[in-house]
């Protein structure tokens, strides 16, 4: 309600600016007439408070965009090649593919399976994968542990397993499948309060406001983000763009 109301208002002035007559210093209307002049020409010409609305919302997108190309820009190294990120895929390939994930995102259980694929299809991928937990304390005790099974050589079963997971991640049934692929639990508490389980989740929130990542999953390769779920088809095209880039 109080953004519907600064668009209004917005509004109100666009209005003065578009139908209200130029005025001599001398002669400049009160603030109370401006008020009336506005009305008036909202009344007269309704229209104005939409195009007024579509207006700002063009301009809202704008700044956005440019936002995220400054950050692409700016953060390229910190979002491809983070030394705390874990690589999946050809550590060495040309085209980096970055998803924002929460492993009580459905959305993000059923871009398992596309993933997969488009690793399978071009072996010349390598998919960082940003741990951003957003969905409660399930998904962030589930983003640690996985971050933390990395010292125990098991981050890419750890994973998929906890992704092809259909319940909810929770303490209970992150730990019960860290036995079922092997996992040392106890060690696993312990490496899940390190310092670069914190820095790779604060680096992924950051990242994510900077790229006006809203949602999970979300994708980025290139100067393309993706957000939501993508089809294989549009995966593969937004690499495929990426790469005539680098061309």
């Amino acid at each position: 309600m109080k953004r519907l109301m600064l668009k209004l208002w917005i509004s109100l002035f666009a209005a003065v600016s578009l139908a209200a007559p130029a005025f001599a210093d001398s002669t400049a209307p009160s603030e109370e007439r401006v008020k009336e002049l506005a009305l008036e020409a909202i009344l007269e010409n309704p229209e104005i408070i939409e195009l007024a609305i579509q207006r700002l919302q063009q301009v809202q997108q704008e700044r956005q965009q440019a936002a995220v190309i400054a950050t692409l820009e700016t953060r390229r190294s910190d979002l491809e090649r983070d030394p705390n990120a874990p690589v999946l895929g050809n550590p060495d390939g040309d085209i980096t593919l970055v998803e924002f994930f929460d492993y009580n995102c459905p959305y993000c259980k059923r871009a398992k399976p596309i993933v997969e694929a488009l690793l399978d299809a071009d072996p010349n991928i390598r998919v960082v994968f940003r741990e951003w937990p957003v969905l409660g304390e399930g998904s962030v005790y589930a983003a640690r542990a996985a971050l933390a099974a990395r010292q125990q050589d098991k981050y890419e079963e750890f994973h998929w397993a906890l992704m092809g997971f259909r319940g909810r991640a929770e303490e209970s049934s992150v730990l019960e499948i860290a036995e079922e692929v092997g996992l040392d639990v106890e060690k696993l508490q312990a490496d899940m309060k390190a310092e670069e389980v914190d820095g790779h989740i604060r680096l992924s929130m950051q990242l994510a406001e900077g790229l006006n990542i809203n949602g999970t999953p979300s994708f980025v390769v290139g100067n393309t983000v993706l957000p939501g779920l993508p089809t294989e088809e549009q995966l593969a095209a937004a690499v495929k763009v990426a790469r005539e880039a680098k061309e």
